[in-house]
């Protein structure tokens, strides 16, 4: 370490991101000290990843359990099956605690330092806390910026946080409404949509774009459609806008045409989630008294490399990871950009492969993807000057799947026809967000899809949904 600064390395936001940069640093050697104004953990911790999943584990044992028909398939009755709302609510409470506290004393642990207050670039490899006890003046070799991001909420929508919220409110399952509109049906949505069904709300899903989860694979969206939306007590509102939410109760929500903007049909609801995505949480973070502009989404510019950019040209010893980035707003790229912007402050020069970074959907069953859409692989194909090939296999020819019970399911690859490398793949099914893994690990290896018909899979299992679709693959040059 440099004996001219306090630091080797300050990072501002103690999320998933920060914190995995922070540890990372320590191994390698960096004298490091980490910002938190908020909670520990950050969204994924506290509002995110982790009460959303205890959520839904809690609530998909309930739908397992009332599902009759599917346990009697197996031999099995069940009677008076009921649950405690206060109860699940407590185990994602629970959950948030006991990881939050392994997340801190992880670092008190490895002797990052921890400041609690809110942290600005006060210049250049200078940074000020702002804290109860007054403003704190640290410097640092590099500072990296890991803010994180907040839920967006479009203009003309009223939050109250009681009956009109976002999904960090909704994670406390305070309340089990008899009818919920969720607007938005992305990951987001179609997971809470998952809970509440599963609790005994009834749902519409408003989406303004003319199709409902316009951003998966089409041949996905068709099963996820099938089993996550028609048969369950879900109404879906394509291509129409919330111009309007006012909370109470009811809540009223006016819904307009997407291209005149004029009202077409006024609903009342009991509750309305907002899942319309996320912004980065830019504000004031002292970016100006460096001369950095975000973008007009709030977004950092970063290069390659994870350095901040100011007029095209990385700033000298300031970085920025997570959300914050726009690369993609998930915890794991967060984790991974920590890491790799970690090591080329250590004078090594690497990069983040964000095809191969997979993404999934915890509703029952799972949906998952890696890399690029079959829209999305022909326009790039026809760009490059390639054709590709896909192949699809399902959940209803594997043993495992069928001895669950659990056999609506899809797994799809897409790869060059060429070369067998692999650009895309997608899964709806029985632990889709853990097969996924295999296809991502390819995409970051540079396997083909050849290469893996060859690889052996245990019988029975899953996994075989997926040895299935390499060995099927046809590479023709």
């Amino acid at each position: 370490m440099s004996q001219a600064f306090d630091y080797d390395l300050v990072i501002i936001g103690a999320g998933v991101g920060g914190h995995g940069a922070a540890i990372h640093a320590v191994r390698r050697g960096l004298k490091t000290a980490i910002i938190e104004a908020a909670d520990m953990g950050g969204t994924c911790v506290n509002r995110g990843c982790i009460p959303s999943k205890a959520l839904l584990a809690a609530s998909g044992r309930v739908r397992e359990m009332q599902d009759t028909h599917h346990l009697e398939a197996l031999g099995i009755q069940v009677g008076g099956v009921s649950f405690d709302r206060a109860a699940i609510a407590g185990h994602a409470n629970n959950l948030v605690s006991k990881i939050q506290g392994d997340l801190t004393n992880s670092l008190t642990r490895l002797g990052v330092d921890t400041i609690r207050g809110w942290g600005r670039v006060a210049g250049e490899q200078k940074v000020v806390v702002t804290t109860e006890a007054g403003d704190q003046t640290i410097t640092a070799k590099d500072i990296m910026l890991s803010p994180g991001s907040i839920p967006f909420v479009p203009p003309g929508i009223e939050i109250d946080h009681k009956t009109v919220f976002t999904s960090d409110a909704a994670v406390k399952l305070e309340w089990l409404p008899e009818w919920i509109a969720i607007i938005g049906s992305g990951y987001i949505g179609l997971e809470f949509c998952d809970v509440y069904t599963a609790l005994g709300s009834e749902v519409t899903i408003i989406e303004a774009i003319d199709q409902i989860m316009p951003t998966f694979d089409p041949d996905i969206a068709k099963i996820a459609q099938r089993v996550l939306i028609n048969s369950r007590p879900v109404e879906t509102r394509a291509g129409v806008l919330a111009m309007k939410v006012t909370p109470g109760s009811p809540v009223v929500i006016e819904l307009a045409d997407r291209e005149t903007k004029e009202v077409v049909d006024v609903l009342e609801v009991d509750a309305c989630l907002v899942a319309t995505g996320r912004i980065p949480a830019t504000k004031d973070l002292g970016l100006e008294r460096v001369g950095v502009e975000t973008d007009r989404r709030g977004f950092i510019s970063v290069d390659d490399e994870l350095r901040v950019v100011r007029d095209g040209k990385p700033v000298p010893h300031l970085w920025a990871i997570g959300d914050a980035t726009g690369k993609m707003m998930l915890a794991h790229t967060a984790s991974a950009q920590g890491v790799v912007a970690v090591d080329n402050i250590c004078g090594e020069s690497r990069t983040v492969n964000y095809r191969s970074i997979p993404a999934a959907a915890f509703t029952h069953p799972e949906v998952s993807f890696v890399g690029m859409t079959e829209p999305q692989a022909k326009a790039y194909a026809d760009e490059q000057g390639f054709a590709i090939a896909t192949v699809k296999t399902y959940f209803k020819g594997n043993s495992k799947a069928l001895a669950e019970g659990e056999s609506d399911g899809l797994a799809k690859v897409i790869y060059r026809q060429d070369t067998g490398e692999i650009l895309g793949t997608h899964i709806i099914g029985l632990h889709a967000s853990d097969l996924i893994q295999e296809a991502a690990n390819a995409i970051a290896q540079g396997q083909t899809v050849t290469a893996l018909s060859y690889c052996v899979h245990t019988h029975p299992t899953l996994s075989e949904v997926m040895d299935e679709a390499f060995k099927r693959a046809v590479v023709s040059a």
